[in-house]
Order: C-alpha cells, then structure tokens, then sequence
C-alpha cells in the first residue's frame, strides 16, 4: 500500500522543469523517502538505475577512476552488467547518501551531462551536508521530507482535497465548523497525534483499522533511531546525544520548558553538550524553537541562541516515549491529563516546521509575559498561543494592546474550541494548526483602538484613513 506524499508532486513538477538539476532529498530515518523515489522512478522511466551505500558497499568505489559521467556509469555497469543507462529515459537513484557522501561530486558533471536524472537521498547527514554542499554547490536541488503531516494523512484516510480546502476556507471566513464537522475533525486529529506521520506507523493503522502495534513499532523506530546516532555520530560522544534525545519528553512536561542542560545530567554544561543538540537538529531528529530578545521585526539577527525549546518532528514518536500509562490514558480515554498542553504544544511546532515556517518564542525575563510561537506577514508579527484549557490568554492580551509591542496588532489562539474573533485574538481549533501558512496569506491588518470605556474596538487597517479623516474633521468643528 503506497501511501500519497507531498513530495510526488513535487517530484513531477522538477522532472518536467527542463532545467532541473540532480536532486538531494533529505530527511529523518524512516520518513518515505526512498519508498516515494521509487514510486516516482518506476512510473516516469524506462530504466531505474538505484544503488543503496548502506548495503551494497561494493558501490563505494564507483568513482575510483575519477567523477566524470563516462567514469561513474562504467563503474557501475562493470559491477552489474544487468543495469541499463539510457539516454534520457534513465534515473540513477544514490540512496543512503551519509555513507557515501563523496558521490556528492559527481552532481556537477551530471548536471552539465544531461542525459540521466539523478536523485540523491539520506539521513544523519549533519557535517557531512557541508562537505556534499560545498562539493556540488550550484549544481543540485535540495528538497526535505518530513513524515506524514495532517492533511497527507487525511488523504490516507480517504478525505477528498476540496473536504479538506473546507478547513482553510472557515479559517478565511472566521465561519464557525458545525458541530458535526468539528467533531469528525477532532477525533481525526487526535488519532494523528497518537500515531503521528512515520509511514509505517500509518500504514498499519489503516490496514488493521486500530492501534494495535503501532506502539511497539513507534517504540522500536526511536531505538533504530538512537542505534543511528551511535553509528553517525562522528566526533562526539553518542551516549550524551542519545541523552539529549530521551529528555526532550521531560522537558517538555515543566512549565517552564525552556531547554536546561542539567536536567540531561546533574552537572553537565552547554559547551559539553551544545554540538550534541546541533547534531540533532542537523539530523532531523529534533527542532528548535529560539527565545527571541523582544518580539518585533525582522525576526533575522532577534534570536537569543543561547535560550531555546526541543520538540519532536513528529508528535506520534512523542507520545510513544511517554510511559505505558499516560499511552494507555491517550489511546483509550482521549486524556493526557497534565501533559496534554505540551503533547498540543509539540503538534504545533511540528505542524508549522512541516509547512516551512520557523520556530520562535518569546519569554520576558522576570515576568510572566511568554508566548510560544509567532508567525508573521509581511508588515505584521502575530503571537500564536497554544491553550490546553479555557483560561484567558494574558500574555496574548498584553502583547495585542501594549503600545511596546508596535508590530503586534492581532494573535492566534489554538485550542479545544471553535472558530472565533474577539478583542484581537482569533481563535481556531488545534487541527488548523497545517493550515496556518496558506491562512496567513488571506490575513486581513487590523488594530485596536481604545475607547474611553476601557474596551478596544478592532478595526480593520483598511478603515483607518476613513476614520482619521472623520476625527480630523470632527476637531476641526470643535
């Protein structure tokens, strides 16, 4: 059962570009990424040409003889005879790229050869992408892949794609969901959160009808993952990676989880473990979520590095690293109790991280001022808050109608509740969460406007030359 990706797409969109280059597709373990290239290469050549590094070492010397096209192509056809390069109907695939990176070299004379498509893919590839970059640079494309997002496994699910556009048109029109289209999308989003996007997870899911396994195998991905680190990482000590790695649940799981180096170990200190943490990132098996030092435009260069938030890529394999109890709790009851607002948190994050926009928070020392993530347009940053229960949102408040935070003017508020607007804070539910990036471009400037009661009254920006005229008028009568 091959499971519909994004990446299909795109992949047909760079074959048909006349101009297209060699592709480097990348990606955490376990994410499709060899499944949807192969998919793509049997359906659009003549002649799939793919060789993994990882268990065919006898590959590894293919450029030998040097990285010219006529080189590589003998090479590989002295080792198997059986594998066909045909001009212009040929796609050679270099899979497990980290074992191989060298191969990287060769991208530059088959982007100016032209007669075979190239994909490249791997996982781990951390410094090793600096060296594949700097060897084949202007000479390549590079795409990342992701495990399933939402909207991907709706699709799984058999929704149709203007069901699902539904979602986005309600965010446009700040137009309520029926009670009956809410319900059917909670529940689907909650299914999401505890299977989250690792394809085999889902596939199973959708072929058994149930939980059953997924568990086991979400558990048995984050030890292959944990077994990868100790085999790619190179130069630093995998023990305290893989320690990094197992706390980010736990950190998660405070109040206040901003990143602390001792809670990995009693006495440990960031320069011991801050090549471990960039490791990580590099590798795709965490993201970051930077403190910025005040929240305005641009966002470029207003990041404290030194102050971040570790989330999971994909919440499924967070929830899978909880313990036996608060899995029972989730998959059964629906209930993750205490933990339920960093479970939603982490969804977020990876929602926005799978739709290509950055992570960044705010937290303002000796206050209780904190808001966990902000999107932006083009002349406008905008706090996103994430609510696990029905609380009013202070910190949002304060940063709409405090006249030290110019640039914001509205918020978003994602929680276990319906569409709606008031005082400057939108509220959606948390499956919107995939669809905030295409939102973003229907967003509509506005401000608040004090009155002499203490309320505000939210007006659009397009009003307001019409206003300022009509005051300028009514003091010029006074």
């Amino acid at each position: 059962m091959y499971l519909r990706r994004k990446a299909d797409d795109f992949l047909r969109q760079w074959k048909n570009d006349r101009e297209h280059k060699p592709l480097v597709i990348k990606g955490a373990r376990q994410v499709g990424k060899t499944e949807t290239i192969m998919q793509f290469a049997r359906k659009n050549y003549r002649s799939v040409v793919s060789i993994n590094f990882a268990l065919e070492r006898k590959y590894l010397a293919i450029t030998q003889d040097g990285y010219d096209v006529a080189s590589v192509v003998k090479n590989i056809s002295f080792i198997d005879p059986a594998k066909e390069f045909i001009p212009g109907e040929t796609i050679i695939i270099f899979d497990e790229l980290q074992d191989n990176p060298d191969i990287a070299t060769t991208l530059k004379s088959f982007n100016e050869d032209g007669r075979y498509d190239v994909i490249c893919s791997g996982s781990f590839l951390e410094s090793n992408y600096r060296k594949i970059h700097s060897n084949s640079v202007g000479s390549k494309t590079d795409y990342e892949m992701h495990s399933l997002d939402f909207e991907e496994f709706l699709w799984v699910k058999g929704y149709r794609e203007e069901q699902i556009r539904e979602i986005l048109e309600h965010m446009a029109d700040l137009r309520p969901f029926s009670s009956t289209e809410i319900a059917v999308w909670k529940r689907l989003f909650l299914d999401y959160c505890v299977l989250g996007g690792m394809p085999e997870v889902v596939r199973r899911y959708i072929e058994s009808g149930n939980f059953s396994g997924s568990l086991e195998l979400q558990r048995q991905i984050c030890l292959d993952c944990e077994e990868d680190i100790r085999k790619y990482a190179k130069g630093l000590d995998p023990t305290k990676i893989v320690s990094v790695y197992r706390s980010v649940p736990a950190q998660l799981a405070r109040e206040n989880k901003k990143f602390q180096f001792n809670a990995v170990s009693k006495n440990a200190r960031s320069r011991e473990y801050t090549g471990c943490i960039e490791w990580l990132i590099d590798a795709g098996v965490v993201v970051a979520c930077h403190c910025l030092h005040f929240p305005e435009l641009p966002l470029k260069g207003n990041e404290d590095m030194s102050r971040f938030k570790l989330y999971y890529p994909d919440t499924g394999l967070l929830v899978a690293a909880l313990d036996d109890e608060a899995q029972e709790d989730l998959r059964a009851n629906r209930n993750l109790g205490v933990y339920k607002g960093a479970l939603y948190e982490n969804f977020v994050a990876e929602a926005f991280v799978k739709q290509g926009l950055g992570l960044c928070y705010y937290k303002k020392e000796n206050s209780t001022l904190e808001e966990e993530f902000f999107v932006r347009t083009k002349n406008e940053l905008i706090p996103v808050e994430v609510k696990s229960n029905d609380k009013r949102s202070k910190s949002l408040a304060t940063l709409i109608r405090s006249e030290n935070y110019g640039d914001i003017h509205q918020g978003i508020k994602l929680g276990d509740f319906n569409i709606g607007k008031a005082e400057g804070i939108i509220t959606f539910p948390y499956f919107c969460a995939f669809r905030i990036r295409e939102y973003l471009k229907t967003w509509k400037q506005s401000y608040l406007l004090p009155m002499a009661s203490g309320c505000f009254l939210n007006i659009p920006a397009t009003s307001l030359p019409a206003i300022g005229e009509r005051m300028r008028s009514a003091l010029a009568i006074v």
